[in-house]
């Protein structure tokens, strides 16, 4: 969650970046700087599926389903 609250603040500056028409390549490098901290709490909330999920799927029998899911939401997320 603190990842999250983080990455909305950046958010909220990079808003106000472009309301102030600071120079482009400002915004750009903050807006990098927002998709490579997303791009950490996917693979954060990856792993915990993969290791909670995944794990208590497999215990119940149903990691066929849950393999699918997972097949489903990467597919989403990678295009």
């Amino acid at each position: 969650m603190n990842r999250l609250s983080r990455i909305e603040g950046h958010i909220r500056g990079i808003k106000s970046m472009v309301q102030e028409d600071r120079p482009c390549p400002d915004v750009l490098v903050q807006v990098a700087a927002v998709r490579g901290a997303l791009d950490r709490v996917a693979r954060i909330i990856l792993d915990e599926h993969l290791t909670q999920c995944i794990a208590r799927a497999a215990e119940e029998g149903s990691i066929e389903a849950e393999i699918e899911q997972l097949k489903s939401a990467l597919d989403r997320f990678l295009t």
